[in-house]
């Protein structure tokens, strides 16, 4: 979950923080660090109010009380609905063709008689 987790976050140019409640050692996966702490809802809280006037702070916890203090700067979602988000197969993206794929075949025979020297 985490390597999903570290990959989603790196997609989205974002910076993530996992939070568990326990004890461990924290890491770093490319752009998602890991912590560890005594009372995770306490450190979510606090890393929201510190970094949600500088920029896009999201919480993800199933914990009304948490999404409930975090601030009404800070997008707030249930740990469901994020997991729907994560999860949500995504799109290839479209084929890219030039600008031959693009025209009618009038067009490009005009366009092709032109390249030729012909008109």
């Amino acid at each position: 979950m985490r390597d999903l987790l570290a990959s989603w976050v790196a997609a989205q140019g974002a910076r993530g923080v996992l939070v568990f409640d326990g004890e461990g050692t924290n890491e770093r996966h490319g752009p998602l660090e890991v912590r560890w702490a005594k009372d995770a809802d306490t450190l979510l809280e606090r890393l929201a109010a510190e970094h949600r006037s500088g920029e896009q702070v999201a919480i993800v916890s199933s914990d009304t009380a948490v999404r409930g203090t975090a601030g009404i700067e800070v997008r707030k979602l249930a740990s469901q609905t994020f997991l729907n988000e994560l999860s949500r197969p995504s799109q290839p993206p479209p084929a890219r063709g030039d600008l031959r794929d693009r025209l009618d075949p009038d067009t490009l025979a005009q366009l092709e008689r032109l390249r030729r020297g012909e008109s």
